[in-house]
């Protein structure tokens, strides 16, 4: 296996030395550019002004203009993709080296404050999970990676994306091409619109309307000719008065029609670049070549009917130009236009929501297989088989070494976790800053990429399905008129209500009512300082039946605290609850902190301590 930074960086001073000499030929064609206007005006003027030759030599210079201008345009792409291909993969060292944090997307537009654990393990936004992970350049790339972590997948579908990852991996010529040619797209396609469209019920009537249409446009041309030439107006106007009302009956359904594609023509030309780049490649998984074949039926390659599209789109472009307006009515222009558009829905727009799933899986994979190949160390984690019993599904965690993947490898203080029959629940104790809420962090988010199907951070990592649930911080809202303490109960009841619940049939949590046929999954629950906005009797009591009732739906998770009373609990629930620690150490004014978890219930705290290092007498 080659060293990720070494072939990143080998390929970077690649692509800047293309890079490099790209600009220099646009520079120098700039130059020849000018030169060609200087000789195009002395042409000119010798051979209009002064009549020393004929005018005809004047076409050499503006050929030579024009084709240095095509060769122009071709040489300022080259150099446009290698700059991006540059970017893309400074961001991939970046990556490697703990630099990543608001380098790339931070996938905002996914965040949900209702979702059980993605905003206390830090999916979204800057320095968030998403971030790291996504190389996506297309929208349907990143929706189908956000997909992914929010919801849980089935083993088997964690299992086969494992094999294609693997398969990915290595793929590097492929990332950098769908990388560079989609960063040209990332602004240029919207997905759901196009598909919204491609899908959208016929509006333009049948082929007899069509037909009128041509015929209508074939009549205003031969009456116009033959008035030109007889000199009698009369036909041509009783043609155009014609096409008043054929154009005032259909010119609603028709702008409809073309103003839906809602996407660019070049945008579409690089959505097919993108298709076409796909389907020459060879994959050996059969789920791959499942969706090259979706994208290949019936003898229709996707990407040629997306350019076809694309022409289309580029005749609804030249509408709103002077010559489109011209030729709007003697030609019913849009109408003739949508009429085309309406044909190529009827033909193709069944599977435009192949090729945007088909894209977007592959993206999100390749997201995944990147993040794998630039983090060699990160081991995929092995799953124990679930069970047909809903009501009690097996839990079981066991993470050797685990570490928090969006902690710099220099900082990462990595901590094993083993949760099974025996120890269902880790009740941790320990002072303000000794690590407690991080290893909850670290714990969520590597069950996040299992579930996934992405590498972990840790040596090693044994488990079952699981779903996470977690509650680390809440927040007051003076609008909705909640505290801290009911906001907490309130996100308290959504993960109870996960435990010993079936996913529904889309892959996200749902109550007993779902298909009795969904996998079953036992409920990780991960709580920070459970019920700390009441009183220590209350927080007890409620702490430890709260507890009990997850326990008896075979949730297996982990609660922390700094109230040693709330370690007592241990005691009235039984010997599944194991106490362990985060130490400290206070030597002069500053505090230490080990952050390595120790067996039993922390022996002091330092909330005494920080306050005399701030310079509070006490």
């Amino acid at each position: 296996m080659s060293d990720p930074k070494s072939e990143y960086t080998k390929r970077l001073e690649t692509y800047l030395q293309i890079a490099a000499a790209k600009n220099r030929v646009h520079i120098q064609i700039g130059n020849f550019k000018l030169a060609i206007v200087a000789v195009g005006f002395v042409l000119a003027y010798l051979s209009l002004g002064r009549k020393a030759f004929s005018s005809e030599w004047l076409w050499l210079p503006i050929a030579a203009y024009l084709i240095l201008g095509w060769i122009h345009q071709r040489i300022i792409r080259a150099r446009t993709r290698a700059e991006t291909a540059v970017a893309m993969y400074r961001r991939g060292i970046a990556r490697i080296e703990d630099r990543w944090a608001g380098t790339g997307q931070t996938g905002e537009r996914f965040r949900d404050p209702n979702h059980v654990y993605a905003d206390d393990l830090d999916l979204f936004g800057r320095g968030c999970l998403f971030e790291l992970l996504s190389t996506a350049r297309l929208p349907m790339g990143e929706n189908q990676l956000a997909a992914w972590l929010k919801s849980p997948s089935p083993r088997a579908t964690i299992l086969e994306r494992q094999k294609l990852i693997t398969e990915l991996r290595d793929n590097l010529d492929l990332q950098r091409d769908l990388g560079v040619t989609g960063e040209e797209l990332r602004a240029r396609l919207n997905p759901e619109s196009l598909v919204g469209w491609a899908e959208g019920k016929r509006e333009m009537p049948g082929a007899i309307w069509h037909a009128a249409a041509i015929f209508l446009t074939l009549a205003f041309l031969a009456t116009l000719a033959w008035s030109i030439a007889e000199l009698n107006s009369w036909p041509v106007l009783c043609v155009f008065v014609l096409e008043i009302i054929f154009r005032r009956a259909l010119h609603h359904r028709a702008h409809h029609v073309n103003e839906g594609v809602s996407c660019n023509a070049e945008g579409l030309l690089l959505f097919a670049d993108v298709l076409q780049r796909l389907e020459r490649e060879k994959f050996s998984s059969q789920r791959l070549q499942s969706l090259m074949a979706n994208l290949q039926r019936d003898g229709a390659v996707a990407s040629r009917s997306i350019r076809r599209l694309a022409q289309i789109e580029y005749w609804i472009d030249a509408h709103h130009s002077l010559i489109g307006h011209l030729l709007e009515l003697p030609l019913l222009y849009s109408i003739q236009i949508a009429f085309v558009a309406e044909w190529w829905r009827r033909r193709h727009g069944a599977r435009m929501r192949a090729s945007v799933e088909a894209v977007g899986e592959i993206e999100a994979l390749i997201s995944l297989a990147t993040y794998s190949y630039e983090h060699p160390a990160d081991p995929f984690p092995e799953f124990i088989a679930a069970t047909s019993n809903a009501k009690n599904p097996p839990a079981f965690f066991d993470g050797v070494e685990l570490g928090h993947p969006l902690i710099a490898a220099s900082k990462n203080v990595r901590n094993s976790v083993r949760l099974d029959d025996s120890t269902r629940v880790l009740l941790v104790s320990g002072s303000n800053m000794s690590g407690k809420s991080t290893l909850l962090r670290a714990v969520g988010i590597n069950t996040v990429l299992a579930m996934a199907g992405a590498p972990v951070r840790a040596k090693s990592l044994k488990l079952s399905p699981l779903q996470v649930g977690t509650r680390i911080h809440s927040t007051d809202s003076l609008q909705e008129g909640r505290s801290t303490f009911f906001a907490e109960i309130l996100h308290i009841r959504r993960v109870f209500d996960l435990a010993g619940a079936r996913p529904s049939s889309d892959g996200t949590n749902a109550s007993a009512t779902a298909s009795p046929t969904a996998e079953p999954r036992a409920l990780l629950f991960l709580f920070d300082e459970l019920l700390e906005g009441t009183n220590s009797k209350d927080r007890r009591i409620g702490s430890e039946r709260l507890i009990e009732g997850l326990l008896e739906r075979g949730a297996i998770g982990i609660v922390t605290t700094h109230d040693l009373a709330l370690t007592e609990i241990t005691a009235g629930i039984g010997n599944v609850i194991r106490n362990v620690h985060f130490e400290d150490q206070v030597e002069g004014n500053k505090m230490r902190f080990d952050y390595h978890l120790r067996d039993g219930v922390v022996t002091k705290s330092n909330a005494i301590a920080l306050m005399r290092i701030i310079g509070l007498d006490m």
